[in-house]
C-alpha cells in the first residue's frame, strides 16, 4: 500500500488516500488524485508492483504484469515519466527467477525510483539557485520576482519539486523572493496547489490570472520565469501545462529569462522534435465549462459557460526550444539544444 495526498481536495482539505491496486493507481493518475510528471512516474512504478503482487494463480505471471504496465501507460499520454518508469519496472522482470524474487525486485525498484526523484529535485534546486542569487545581488534588497505556471512543486514530485526547488532553497537562505503564481486554468493547479505549497513554506507570493503575466513583464515586475516540464524532446522543445507557450512568448518579447526545470526522467531522448512527436492530451470539456471551489466548506462545481456551448480542453502545449533560455537539470544548466543537453547526459549520444 502507498499513501498519497489526494490533490483534488487542496487547498480546502488535506486528504490522504491509500492505494493498493494497479486499477487504483490508474484511476488516481487519470482522474488527477495525483499529478505532476515525476510523481506520476513513481506512482506507476508502484502500480507495476501491485499488479505483480495481485497476480492470480491461474494466469501467467509475466504476461499479467506486462498487461498491467500497458494499462498504466494509457492513464495519461503526455508525461514521459509514466512510460519511462513502467518500462524500467518491466525490464526488471527478467532479473528474478521466481515469482517472489520478481515481486521483491519490483518493490525495491519502486523505492529506488522514489528516492532518485527526491535527489534529482534537490539537485535541480542546487543548479537553479545561482540564477536567483545573481539577480538578487543587483536588486538592493528588493525581492526577486519569479513567475511560474501550473504546479511544479513537491506536490508534483516526491519532494522539493522541480521549478520550485530553487525558489525554496533561495528563500531558506534568506534571499528575498516573491512568486507570481498563475492560476493555471482550467484546473487551477497554480491557485490551488502552488499557492498552498508556497503559503505552507512561508514564501511570499501573489496569485494572478493567467493573462496577467504579459502585463507584469512589460512593466518590469518579473525578473525570471521558472516552469516545469512533462516531456522535453531531444531538440529542447518542452511540453508543459497549457499556457506555458504564451508565457515563453511574453518573456522572449520582454527579454526576460525563461527557464525550464527538467529532470532527466522527463527528457524523451527518442523524441527528436517536440512539435511533431509529443502527443497532447485532451481532457473532458467540462473542466473548461465548470470551475471548482469551496462553498460552505464543501468543494462544489459552478457552471461558467452556456451549457449548450462546445468547449475543448487541451492539457498541454509545446514551447519551441528557441524560446527557452535554459534547462535546469540535476546535473547543471544547459541550453535547450541537443548538443548542450548531451554534454550533461553523454550516455544518450
Amino acid at each position: 500500500m502507498v499513501k498519497i495526498i489526494d490533490q483534488r481536495h487542496l487547498p480546502f482539505d488535506f486528504v490522504i488516500e491509500e492505494l493498493s491496486t494497479v486499477k487504483g493507481i490508474v484511476s488516481a493518475i487519470k482522474d488527477m488524485h495525483l499529478r505532476g510528471a515525476p510523481l506520476i512516474g513513481v506512482a506507476a512504478a508502484y502500480g507495476v508492483y501491485f499488479a505483480a503482487l495481485d497476480t492470480p494463480d491461474d494466469v501467467r505471471f509475466d504476461s499479467h504484469v506486462y498487461d498491467a504496465g500497458e494499462l498504466l501507460k494509457t492513464a495519461r499520454p503526455t508525461a514521459v515519466n509514466l512510460s519511462w518508469a513502467v518500462d524500467i519496472q518491466l525490464e526488471n522482470l527478467t532479473k528474478g527467477k521466481s515469482k517472489s524474487d520478481k515481486i521483491e525486485i519490483l518493490l525495491d525498484q519502486a523505492h529506488k525510483l522514489a528516492a532518485e526523484d527526491i535527489e534529482r529535485c534537490r539537485n535541480i534546486g542546487k543548479s537553479g539557485l545561482p540564477l536567483i542569487e545573481n539577480i538578487a545581488q543587483g536588486k538592493n534588497g528588493e525581492p526577486v520576482n519569479i513567475l511560474t505556471h501550473c504546479n511544479a512543486g513537491w506536490l508534483a514530485c516526491v519532494d522539493y519539486g522541480t521549478a520550485t526547488s530553487p525558489i525554496y532553497m533561495a528563500h531558506d537562505q534568506g534571499i528575498h523572493v516573491h512568486v507570481w503564481v498563475d492560476e493555471t486554468r482550467p484546473r487551477n493547479q497554480g491557485a490551488r496547489l502552488t499557492a498552498w505549497e508556497l503559503q505552507e513554506h512561508g514564501v511570499p507570493h501573489t496569485v494572478i490570472t493567467d493573462n496577467t503575466g504579459g502585463h507584469l513583464m512589460q512593466n518590469n515586475k518579473v525578473d525570471l520565469v521558472f516552469v516545469g516540464t512533462d516531456r522535453t524532446a531531444r531538440n529542447g522543445d518542452v511540453a508543459n501545462k497549457i499556457g506555458t507557450y504564451l508565457k515563453a512568448l511574453a518573456a522572449f518579447d520582454n527579454n526576460i529569462p525563461f527557464y525550464v526545470a527538467a529532470p532527466s526522467s522527463s527528457i524523451d531522448w527518442d523524441c527528436h522534435d517536440g512539435l511533431n512527436c509529443i502527443e497532447i492530451e485532451k481532457r473532458d470539456a467540462d473542466e473548461v465549462k465548470y470551475v471548482e471551489g469551496s462553498i460552505n466548506n464543501r468543494i462544489s462545481r459552478v457552471l461558467i459557460a452556456p451549457i449548450e456551448s462546445d468547449a475543448i480542453n487541451y492539457a498541454f502545449d509545446v514551447t519551441p526550444s528557441r524560446l527557452v533560455t535554459g534547462l535546469i537539470t540535476e546535473r547543471g544548466i544547459c541550453q535547450a539544444i541537443e548538443k548542450s543537453m548531451l554534454n550533461l547526459f553523454p550516455e544518450f549520444r
